[in-house]
């Protein structure tokens, strides 16, 4: 499977997670040493006011270059975009081109991962105090120090292991370009329609109802679509923001706790496990079977009506043959009588765009980074790509974005109160694996091999293993 995007956090506040650290795996960190990357350029062939700019996203071509096209009328600087498919490619590729002096004088990166490894192998610029306030309150204020070493960062690159070893405590090796979150509900049009379903439902009993209404209409193809061969997606996506959203910030983490009268194993666990266990009769036949990808294909190809996954699915979907028409979107609904009413959905940053420390074109490049920034250039771009910006935009740029986009962007909105942040992890274990977690739970739903009390206990049991593996 080609992951799309993050999977689950690891242990750590706001860490990120461990597919954004492939690069280490390839061998970079320690390919590129700072003798191999002294004579380090651009990319070759560009002219001497020209810039070059690499992704690893496809769907971000048209729009980029749309910008690009833009970008050079008003500027009179050629910046020319390149593609390399899928990540691993990618990941090859700047390796090679690090090693030849041949790279670009702009990457678009994994944020708060892959931007890290190459900081630490020298390869792109320390942006530290080159960001004015003018630029960098452009971003979303969740995603504002996005790329920058924390000094939890820093602590985590000592090892020598560690695949950002070799990081500037406070060094900033990219800005936010993407950005997105979990628990997005994909709903097809069509499906709704037939079973006489007009609009996104308010709260998760409703959502449960229509469920219930589409499977009825089309027994085969009228559940819920997700890919639980991945254990995780279940709890990540959708059992952990229910939780949030039933107990509140406070309940929900003392899930994760060693108090057995609020874990999973209590009556407030047991009342989490069996709101998601009202899903049991409605998955799509063999989700448990499916990569993530192949969860969202079926829905593509009608074999679901409904599809979990976060906002960075859209594009996939677009990819994959449907139409921005066909496609509802919302936010997980939360429960009616939960703690948290009008549940929001805590953006991260997905990817960032990072400069070649040994760019030629620094001023160029660092002028196109900050074109992608404003609002109506991000507006545009989203639109093309089906993705969001990092920037943030009003309610003005509704109109631009389509009424999927807009819903997606409205799920952040929130305050601290209503906020579920996905990438809090503070207070679980800190060597907790969520694919083990999340196990228990399709025991539970879609296999009906346990209640949710027994599925609460079992909970209980792991999480108390990890912590005492924690003393």
């Amino acid at each position: 499977m080609q992951v799309r995007y993050p999977l689950s956090p690891p242990p750590g506040r706001f860490s990120p997670p461990p597919r954004r650290a492939r690069l280490a795996v390839l061998g970079l960190a320690a390919a590129l040493s700072a003798s191999a990357l002294s004579g380090c350029g651009s990319a070759s062939g560009a002219g001497p006011a020209d810039v070059t700019m690499w992704t690893f996203k496809q769907s971000h071509v048209a729009g980029l270059r749309a910008a690009a096209a833009e970008f050079g009328e008003k500027t009179g600087i050629e910046v020319r975009i390149e593609a390399y498919t899928p990540d691993d490619a990618y990941s090859i590729k700047v390796q090679s081109s690090a090693m030849t002096g041949d790279l670009p004088d702009v990457f678009e990166v994994h944020s708060d991962g892959e931007d890290f490894v190459y900081g630490a192998a020298g390869i792109v610029e320390d942006l530290r105090g080159q960001i004015p306030a003018s630029w960098n309150n452009r971003f979303n204020p969740a995603v504002r120090r996005s790329g920058t070493v924390t000094q939890d960062k820093y602590e985590q690159s000592l090892p020598a292991t560690a695949t950002s070893h070799g990081v500037k405590k406070g060094a900033r090796y990219s800005l936010p370009f993407t950005i997105g979150t979990f628990g997005i509900v994909y709903a097809n049009k069509a499906k709704l329609a037939a079973a006489g379903i007009t609009r996104p439902p308010a709260t998760w009993e409703e959502f449960i109802a229509d469920l219930k209404k589409t499977k009825a209409k089309e027994a085969r193809t009228g559940g819920l679509s997700l890919g639980l061969k991945v254990p995780s997606t279940g709890l990540n996506w959708i059992g952990q923001p229910l939780a949030f959203a039933q107990l509140g910030k406070d309940g929900y983490e003392a899930l994760y706790g060693r108090e057995k009268s609020a874990d999973w194993g209590s009556p407030n666990g047991v009342k989490v496990l069996g709101a998601y266990d009202k899903l049991t009769p409605y998955w799509m036949p063999g989700t448990q079977t499916l990569t993530i990808d192949d969860a969202d294909q079926a829905f593509a190809q009608g074999k679901s009506a409904f599809d979990v996954g976060g906002t960075f699915t859209l594009a996939f979907l677009q990819e994959a043959g449907m139409k921005a028409d066909d496609i509802l979107a919302f936010g997980l609904p939360a429960p009616r009588e939960g703690a948290v009413k009008d549940l929001a959905l805590g953006p991260i940053a997905l990817t960032g765009l990072a400069l070649n420390d040994a760019s030629p074109r620094k001023a160029e490049a660092r002028r196109w980074m900050r074109y992608l920034s404003e609002p109506d250039v991000a507006a545009r771009f989203s639109k093309a790509a089906s993705d969001l910006s990092a920037t943030e935009l009003g309610a003005e740029s509704a109109d631009v974005l389509g009424p999927n986009l807009a819903r997606l962007m409205a799920t952040f909105k929130g305050t601290p109160e209503n906020t579920y942040n996905p990438y809090d992890t503070s207070f679980r274990p800190p060597t907790l694996d969520m694919d083990e977690a999340g196990a228990p739970l399709i025991d539970m739903s879609p296999l009906r091999q346990t209640s949710p009390a027994r599925t609460g206990l079992r909970l209980r049991k792991l999480i108390d293993s990890y912590w005492q593996e924690a003393r």
